[in-house]
């Protein structure tokens, strides 16, 4: 049996410090926001972790998603906690159900697409990057961004959109 190698000290030097709770049904720093019909909420925030990661949920209350886009720098990871979605990664289509998890790697074109009425969704970006004031951008929205706005919101945000939201 070979012997546990110790984490470098500059890992545990930027490790967070402290445990971060948000009660259930809550959003770090209060309610979830509105985002058209459907619910944000923050639930580790970027700050908590030395920018390592942002943990979020999503209640859908519509079907829909967002266009295709790409994450020059973030991995992203979603965990469907209810509903029905059909993820796209790349020339990859994956339809997922409650309790599924996909990982989509940094600099691939995904979307997806909320199939069923109503869904939750939990997902993270690694880094954190600038995400968290990307959706609480959208919930100042008062809808759906044009297209030009949209690029631009989405670019501000260090993202690309490369493409449409997928069909029904």
């Amino acid at each position: 049996m070979s012997a546990l190698t110790p984490l470098p000290q500059a890992s545990l030097a930027t490790a967070p410090r402290r445990a971060h709770l948000v009660p259930a049904g809550h959003s770090h720093g209060g309610q979830p926001l509105p985002v058209g019909p459907d619910r944000w909420m923050l639930n580790v925030p970027a700050a908590a972790t030395d920018q390592a990661l942002s943990v979020m949920s999503w209640a859908g209350e519509a079907p829909g998603g967002p266009p295709l886009h790409r994450h020059p720098e973030q991995d992203e990871v979603f965990i469907v906690e209810a509903g029905d979605y059909r993820f796209q990664c790349g020339d990859e289509q994956y339809l997922l159900k409650t309790g599924d998890s996909l990982f989509l790697p940094r600099g691939v074109p995904h979307t997806f697409r909320q199939l069923s009425p109503t869904g939750r969704l939990r997902f993270l970006y690694t880094p954190a990057g600038r995400m968290e004031d990307f959706f609480a951008a959208l919930s100042r929205l008062a809808g759906p961004p044009p297209p030009d706005a949209a690029q631009a919101l989405f670019a501000a945000h260090g993202m690309e959109i490369v493409g449409p939201p997928l069909d029904d």
